[in-house]
């Protein structure tokens, strides 16, 4: 019901930034969240952040937040997440994702609908 296309990954040196994006396709939700994931090799998969479509109200984990900052364009249906301060250990698929309850939660179990992800690499 729900297409999400992440784009924007690629490789990057520590210290560098990078913007990566999540178009929303589908059906329309009166109000929803959208949010990042990201899942390392041989970890756990990873709440970085969310953001509520209407209000834009946002919730970051504690550990990322002021590196990585959660934005949204209601026109062209897409969430960014713009990281800064990148360290070896951001390396990760980042994948973005849809609640329709909208309720800004950190647990994977909650959301409905996933992308593909993007590939982040960061280099020493």
């Amino acid at each position: 019901q729900v297409q999400l296309v992440e784009s924007g990954g690629g490789l990057v040196q520590a210290g560098g930034s990078l913007r990566i994006s999540c178009a929303a396709s589908g059906r329309t939700f009166s109000a929803y969240a959208m949010a990042w994931f990201r899942q390392a090799p041989g970890k756990e998969r990873e709440f970085i952040s969310a953001i509520s479509w209407s209000g834009g109200s946002t919730y970051y984990a504690s550990s990322l937040k002021g590196r990585f900052t959660i934005s949204r364009d209601n026109a062209k249906n897409t969430v960014y997440l713009q990281m800064n301060s990148l360290k070896p250990e951001d390396t990760a698929v980042y994948y973005c994702a849809v609640d329709p309850a909208g309720k800004l939660v950190p647990w994977a179990g909650v959301y409905r609908y996933w992308g593909q992800g993007t590939q982040v690499t960061v280099s020493s």
